[in-house]
């Protein structure tokens, strides 16, 4: 027996996570507003009225991480955005800030994706990027009870 699941079974075997309806494998287009790219999605197949995808990594149909809502969707935008400012800004190297996240979220580091994160970890991987990206300036420059002289 091979070791290699067949692909084209993956959205069989998928339920969405917010209805338990099935999953589907289809074009983005109509939910990206362009699709130039030819993107393709796991998609609630209840969609509209359960708004769950997640896009495929290009010629494949390895999903990018797990079904979303748009509240997910946007949670998640937000949490890269922020984890991606770590390293951006020189705070961290891209490594540094991927080991932190592994940390952060307790999974190993070659699981350590936001695209599979919920929204309790989006939050806390929010917050804890935006407190180390705080400025260090912000700290008080002299010591409690020392004088600060003009």
């Amino acid at each position: 027996m091979s070791k290699h699941k067949n692909p084209k079974n993956k959205s069989q075997r998928m339920r969405c996570p917010y209805c338990g309806s099935p999953v589907v494998l289809r074009s983005a287009d109509g939910i990206y507003r362009e699709n130039s790219q030819g993107a393709m999605l796991y998609v609630c197949s209840r969609y509209p009225e359960c708004d769950a995808y997640v896009k495929v990594h290009p010629g494949t149909n390895i999903p990018m991480g797990s079904l979303a809502n748009h509240e997910l969707r946007t949670l998640r935008r937000t949490a890269h955005y922020y984890f991606d400012q770590l390293y951006k800004t020189g705070r961290m190297t891209r490594q540094e800030s991927y080991r932190w996240l592994a940390d952060k979220i307790c999974v190993p580091l070659k699981d350590a994706h936001i695209g599979h994160l919920g929204e309790y970890y989006c939050k806390l991987v929010i917050q804890d990027s935006r407190k180390l990206l705080q400025p260090h300036n912000a700290r008080p420059r002299h010591g409690p009870g020392e004088r600060r002289t003009l």
